[in-house]
């Protein structure tokens, strides 16, 4: 009884209730929506006072073995998921090598949006976490690509893999910003923080919301338009895959001594699945691979379990270690 409690304590908070609403909007067929300009501004925004804030906490606690220690448990896990994704998609499901490779990179890499959401559930239930965290989410972007275009070119004989540009990799906009941000947020350190705290703290739980609902919305409405393609197998990986990512992030997570907040974030990071940046690569370097397939399992299905249950399931187990 007490872990339901918990379970739906976590879950109660505005962000997440307002991403179940998006939901339900698109699966009853509601006519609401979000500007797409309103919602690029809050995209944009978010990553920015994410960045900034993760940015200003560093410079706080400065550079240390922990940061290090950190960022080489998201690259190993960044890098190590998409082999243990493949194996499942070729078990689970009747996926052919290539397809099976590009979904296992979404799997590998991360939601932004996922750990924006995480960040303010720590937020709003007064945890605390390490603000290199986001130092580790930006390096968990590139790891997984590079691990399904080799799976890719290993196994997928049908199609083969194209060579994706560096700077495609390394450029993506949504990691150039959070970056970016979290450089300036370390430079101008409270000085900063002071100027510009009126926009990235007070407004940030309300813009989410907001954002949420639109995702909620994307999210429903993808999995309504794709569903077809979606047999048994592919939608059980869908929900399976998250938690297998989140306890590896636990397991290394413990071992390397993640407090609970920094913990349930790299458990989050490794939970989540990319439908932004890794497509993106996925259309260039594995073009006969289906689009479909992989923008609604990581869309429709792993982003919505994520955030409606995954995100209190993982809160709860980090509280656990």
């Amino acid at each position: 009884m007490q872990i339901l409690d918990s379970l739906i304590g976590n879950l109660m908070v505005p962000t997440i209730l307002f991403f179940a609403l998006g939901l339900l909007a698109a699966f009853v067929r509601s006519d609401l929506s979000i500007p797409e300009g309103a919602a690029k501004f809050m995209s944009l925004y978010l990553l920015l006072a994410i960045g900034f804030k993760g940015g200003n906490s560093l410079a706080k606690n400065g550079l240390d073995a922990e940061l290090f220690t950190a960022i080489a448990a998201g690259l190993v896990l960044s890098f190590a998921i998409p082999f243990i994704a493949y194996g499942l998609l070729r078990g689970m499901t009747r996926l052919d090598p290539l397809n099976a490779a590009a979904v296992a990179g979404h799997y590998g890499s991360i939601s932004i949006v996922t750990f924006v959401a995480a960040s303010s559930l720590l937020d709003l239930t007064g945890i605390a976490s390490d603000g290199y965290m986001v130092a580790v989410a930006a390096t968990m972007e590139v790891p997984a690509i590079l691990s399904a275009l080799w799976i890719a070119q290993r196994f997928g004989h049908e199609g083969g893999a194209r060579r994706v540009p560096a700077r495609e990799l390394f450029a993506n906009g949504s990691i150039v910003l959070l970056t970016g941000a979290f450089v300036i947020g370390a430079l101008t350190q409270d000085r900063g923080m002071q100027m510009i705290a009126p926009f990235v703290v007070t407004p940030f739980t309300g813009i989410l919301c907001l954002f949420l609902l639109d995702m909620g919305l994307s999210a429903g409405r993808s999995l309504l338009r794709n569903r077809h393609l979606l047999c048994a197998g592919l939608f059980a990986f869908g929900l399976v895959m998250p938690v297998i990512g989140a306890l590896l992030a636990m397991g290394l997570g413990s071992a390397i001594g993640l407090q609970t907040g920094s913990l349930f974030l790299l458990m989050v990071l490794s939970a989540s699945a990319s439908y932004i940046a890794v497509p993106a690569a996925m259309k260039v370097a594995l073009p006969r691979a289906e689009a479909g397939i992989y923008l609604t399992l990581s869309l429709g299905v792993t982003f919505p379990f994520n955030i409606t249950v995954g995100l209190p399931l993982y809160l709860w187990l980090a509280g656990l270690v």
